[in-house]
């Protein structure tokens, strides 16, 4: 254990508190992650199961709005995402809504938003799916919208959930456009109040048009976060490898400063081997000076 003593020095403790505190950071990292996954994998899992079961009434889902003109029920849990749910009322097509800038499939067109008016009074915003840009036009030329249904509607879909970041909400020729589905933005804009999430289309009777693309509903990338979590913890592991290797090759004389103690010792020893054969030199051009001894 002596040899290790080294390791109670100033800059070796040094250099163990920056190693421990890195791993630290490091392990700290990968837990971030761990729960980025979690979350992700819950979401994923979610996304698959809801698939496979029957629709439930919106009601039990979403908070029922109360209210009046522009109010928003309130916040349903995160888990609420996702949820098959069936709603039945009749379309409002005098407030349609455009989402633009959206992409499907790599290109970009609009989505569209229809309040859904519920016997109650109140209303829950439809995607009824994704449409082109006009004809010949840029990706930003508004669409030929496709009349909706007359009459009692019912529809099968997804809940989602409001959008984040809100983008300026305007009207033009009676229409609502948008860049993001944000619903607290957007209930200022209608006259009833609405729930706080929004469904995706998947069933509709009578049957939607066929223009609209079904939006499709991506998985999350939880992968990504858990090779985050390897990386980040073996990371960790790999810096007090690396200060045990580094103490153990100083502990052996292979460490920081050693190359220059070997070549001290090799200078020191080629300047004594010098002397030596300078001495050894000088006494033998005294032995050939030396007179030669009388007979």
């Amino acid at each position: 254990m002596g040899v290790y003593r080294f390791l109670l020095t100033p800059r070796w403790l040094g250099i163990l508190a920056l190693t421990l505190a890195a791993s630290a950071v490091m392990v700290l990292l990968g837990n971030w992650q761990l729960s980025r996954y979690q979350e992700r994998a819950a979401i994923n899992e979610r996304i698959d199961t809801t698939a496979k079961v029957p629709p439930v009434p919106v009601g039990q889902v979403l908070p029922v709005p109360a209210g009046t003109a522009g109010a928003l029920g309130a916040a349903p849990p995160a888990d609420a995402a996702w949820t098959r749910v069936t709603v039945t009322g009749r379309y409002d097509s005098t407030n349609v809504i455009l989402i633009r800038s959206r992409t499907v499939e790599s290109q970009v067109g609009f989505e569209v938003l229809t309040p859904l008016l519920l016997p109650d009074g109140s209303a829950v915003l439809v995607d009824r799916g994704w449409i082109p840009p006009a004809p010949g036009g840029s990706a930003l030329a508004r669409p030929e919208v496709p009349t909706a249904p007359s009459g009692e509607v019912t529809v099968v879909g997804r809940v989602h959930l409001s959008e984040s970041k809100p983008d300026a909400v305007v009207r033009r020729d009676g229409r609502i456009e948008t860049r993001r589905i944000a619903l607290p933005a957007l209930a200022r804009e209608l006259p009833y109040p609405i729930y706080h999430g929004y469904l995706l289309l998947d069933e509709q009777t009578p049957a939607a048009d066929p223009i609209f693309s079904a939006i499709p509903i991506r998985h999350e990338n939880d992968w990504q976060n858990g090779g985050y979590v390897v990386q980040w913890w073996l990371f960790a592991v790999l810096a007090l490898v690396g200060f045990g290797w580094a103490a153990r090759r100083e502990a052996r004389g292979g460490g920081p400063g050693s190359d220059g103690r070997d070549r001290d010792r090799a200078g020191q020893d080629r300047l004594g081997h010098d002397r030596l054969g300078q001495d050894r030199l000088g006494q033998d051009r005294l032995d050939e000076s030396a007179p030669a001894p009388q007979p």
